[in-house]
């Protein structure tokens, strides 16, 4: 036992994995967290939020609201820029939920987004974030709810007339091929992102 604690140890100080893959990464450099932070937290939560249910419940009004003016939505079927370009995608997108996702008698399914957990930078009118996301339909046996996909958000978002805005949503659907986020931390990304963002001003 020794020894083998001696080993880990040894491993630990020259910077290498136990399985010898590499140095271990430098830890990420640490948020600074303003006063305003919760709220302006608060209130893209609360925009995420908005955005699930108009998805799921096909509300395109809502949704692109959810969007700058000028926003970019990407997901497997494209780049849509502008409202108008955004409200035709999401539209194409619902009409085939139905031949991908129905119930037993043919009806489509009802989806339902759920996200997992967020990683929120706010850096003045300017805020970035990465999100895990799940889609969940009722097309299981029986019309069981059945998980169906998954995937990240990558998100880029600005403060326009007091309202927290999509500047730029990036819908990673994962288990597709090529629509993976890859194998670093997307928060080290989207840290990146930030500070070069916050040099620049």
């Amino acid at each position: 036992m020794t020894i083998w604690r001696n080993s880990l140890l040894a491993l630990a100080a020259t910077g290498m994995t136990a399985t010898g893959l590499g140095a271990i990464a430098a830890p990420a450099a640490a948020q600074e967290y303003q006063r305003s932070y919760a709220e302006d937290r608060a209130e893209i939560e609360d925009l995420m939020a908005r955005y699930l249910f108009a998805i799921d419940y096909f509300d395109w009004d809502a949704y692109i609201a959810t969007f700058a003016p000028d926003g970019e939505l990407e997901f497997a079927s494209g780049v849509s820029r502008g409202r108008d370009a955004i409200r035709t995608a999401v539209s194409n997108f619902s009409e085939g939920i139905g031949r991908f996702y129905h119930t037993e008698d043919g009806e489509a399914a009802k989806l339902r987004h759920v996200i997992l957990q967020s990683s929120i930078r706010v850096e003045g009118d300017r805020a970035w974030a990465r999100s895990l996301w799940v889609e969940m339909a009722n097309h299981g046996p029986g019309d069981e709810m059945k998980m169906g996909t998954y995937g990240l958000y990558e998100d880029e978002m600005a403060r326009i007339d007091g309202r927290w805005m999509f500047t730029r949503r990036n819908v990673l659907n994962e288990f597709i091929p090529g629509r993976n986020s890859g194998p670093e931390n997307p928060v080290r990304v989207m840290d990146r992102l930030a500070e070069a963002s916050r040099a620049a001003q």
